[in-house]
């Protein structure tokens, strides 16, 4: 059999995708077939998320499926990957444009590669450190953050934000990023004197965007700033998309190198969720002068495209400060901090903060307790917090079919105040409100334990129980939630905002709070692509808190189950967790790590 063949029973057998094999039989000939399979391997990563193909991965291992055993075997065993992609038209160094690139023994998509290439000039060779008054800074920072005894990493974080053009700002949740960005940007504010600011709030879905503007907002109230300081302040942040002025239906961006952003100060929130493409985009819409400041959480997942920017980035967090930044950030907070001479991306080190205090979970809060053990992989920790006696998380088992059903009791009771809220025809706000307050939460897209059943399982039982009454021949009802899954700036409606379907004395319309606060609403066939949202996948619930989280895991091993998704999941929590999930899986997913492939910090090292 050809290369040809072995990859096309490869997509019958679904162990690439049919996009994959024409990728590579569009780049490489019949007879490459080294060339082929790489090219096949390289476009199914890419969709796995992964940015580049290292070539020690060109090989076969015990969890290699059968199809791709045989196109292995086609070519034998001593194959010099490197000689035969360098000897293809289709592969370059990047000097001439190809549609691959071959550079470090790491196999690229040319898009990725100049992607990850532009991200990485951004966070090195462009950021540079900024000029200031020492003394002004020191009094400025000590008036809003106050004298510190022990290392205060807010204070400290605001520091390396206020001397830097980029500053990344890593914490879990309570950890105060929003807070640190209200008081340095009112810090940069009252350092700028007469001179007005340009500031910008920006974060990746409208739920993030939205909750961005309110606690930024709650923050800024708490300060002591002059009306006109007050009004530098932007009264909303936007999505990415918005910010950068996606055009419906294209990939044109109104925002790029040849027009930039009208900003001086850009605030980016829930980083973790910028994919490569996206940051790239970003950064060639920058005005040369800007200031960045991204906020997130390293350990949360990462992007749904391809790249994990922010935690191969953070990854240097936790190495700390070189010695002279150590001493020129203790002498503007006031706190003792200690740096090393390791040399290793120092640049990159500098430029970076992790906040380690929170402030919202106690050490009697059992979701704070679980968030720590399963960040650290920390089986034994997980068995000792869920047997002890804290009052905000439950663990119950999802085996039998009497506890499926006792679980699909426990979501309708969980969504009570909600069901009650939109019969008493309450505002609309107030039913958003309601919504936002309890949410399940999966690991799965399909499957009885996923989001495409759980979502008919539970409209079946809302509607025997006569809480719901369906449309005639549709799938609209009154009090259906809904979750945009594409954008359409047209609207102002993006993938991931949450909408509720009410009659409101108008027919049905489907209402939405936008990232201003205000509430808007839209006829059900205006929307954009959308799904029911009684349940959600854990990656949409990024940029999202609920009072009550509900996290089910399947009954069966998969491979999305992973630490990152178990410890977002119980993030989203405000004050209770409820986890459906057998302990053995549990225990398998917190030792297993989501790996994205880059080579972001083999450049980060060699800068």
């Amino acid at each position: 059999m050809t290369m040809q063949q072995l990859l096309l029973e490869a997509v019958e057998q679904r162990v690439l995708r049919r996009l994959d094999a024409q990728f590579a039989m569009m780049v490489a000939s019949d007879d490459e077939p080294a060339v082929m399979l790489a090219a096949a391997l390289l476009s199914r990563d890419a969709g796995e998320g992964h940015v580049c193909l290292p070539l020690s991965r060109l090989t076969v291992d015990d969890k290699t499926a059968a199809p791709l055993q045989a196109c292995f075997a086609l070519l034998g065993d001593a194959v010099d990957w490197a000689h035969e992609l360098r000897r293809s038209p289709a592969v370059s160094t990047g000097d001439i444009p190809s549609p691959l690139i071959l550079c470090a023994e790491r196999l690229y998509l040319n898009r990725m590669w100049r992607n990850e290439r532009a991200v990485a000039r951004f966070f090195t060779d462009i950021n540079q450190p900024l000029p200031y008054d020492a003394e002004q800074l020191r009094q400025t920072l000590n008036a809003l953050f106050g004298d510190a005894e022990s290392v205060n990493w807010q204070k400290v974080a605001a520091a390396v934000a206020l001397t830097r053009r980029i500053a990344v700002i890593s914490g879990g949740p309570g950890t105060g990023k929003t807070t640190t960005v209200a008081k340095l940007l009112a810090a940069l504010i009252q350092m700028q004197g007469e001179q007005k600011v340009r500031i910008r709030l920006a974060a990746p879905t409208g739920k993030a965007a939205a909750r961005l503007t309110e606690s930024l907002g709650g923050a800024l109230q708490k300060l002591g700033l002059t009306d006109d300081q007050r009004k530098l302040f932007p009264s909303e942040a936007s999505t990415l998309h918005r910010l950068l002025g996606a055009q419906p239906g294209s990939q044109r961006l109104r925002y790029h190198a040849g027009n930039p952003l009208h900003l001086d100060v850009l605030v980016v929130d829930e980083a973790s969720m910028i994919d490569l493409t996206m940051m790239s985009r970003l950064i060639d819409a920058l005005p040369p002068h800007a200031r960045v400041i991204f906020l997130g959480d390293r350990d949360q997942l990462a992007s749904v495209e391809a790249g994990a920017v922010l935690g191969d980035i953070c990854h240097y967090a936790s190495q700390g400060y070189t010695a002279q930044r150590a001493h020129e950030l203790s002498q503007l907070t006031g706190c003792v901090i200690e740096g090393n001479n390791d040399a290793l991306a120092g640049a990159l080190r500098d430029s970076l903060c992790l906040l380690q205090q929170s402030y919202r979970f106690g050490s009697d809060s059992g979701i704070g307790q679980l968030a720590a053990v399963v960040n650290r992989g920390d089986r034994q920790g997980i068995r000792a917090v869920l047997s002890g006696a804290f009052e905000d998380i439950e663990k119950k088992q999802l085996q039998t079919g009497e506890e499926y059903l006792a679980m699909l009791n426990d979501a309708l009771q969980g969504y009570q105040r909600f069901l009650l809220s939109v019969q008493q025809h309450d505002a609309p706000e107030a039913v958003i409100a309601a919504f936002g307050e309890y949410q399940l939460l999966c690991a799965l897209r399909e499957g009885p334990f996923g989001v495409k059943g759980l979502n008919e399982r539970l409209e079946q039982t809302l509607a025997q129980r006569r809480k719901i009454v369906r449309q005639p021949h549709s799938r609209w009802y009154e009090g259906r939630p809904v979750m945009i899954s594409r954008n359409d700036s047209a609207l102002g409606l993006f993938n991931g905002d949450i909408g509720i379907a009410l009659d409101r004395g108008q027919g049905l319309r489907v209402w939405f709070q936008m990232p201003d606060g205000s509430v808007k609403s839209f006829l059900p066939g205006r929307l954009p692509e959308h799904e029911t949202a009684w349940a959600m996948t854990v990656h949409k619930s990024q940029g999202s808190e609920f009072d009550h989280a509900v996290l089910i895991l399947p009954a069966q091993l998969s491979p999305v189950v992973t630490r990152e998704l178990v410890y977002t999941a119980i993030t989203r929590a405000r004050s209770r967790l409820s986890l459906y999930a057998d302990d053995r899986l549990l225990a398998q997913a917190v030792t297993t790590r989501t790996e994205r492939r880059s080579g972001l910090s083999a450049i980060f090292e060699s800068a």
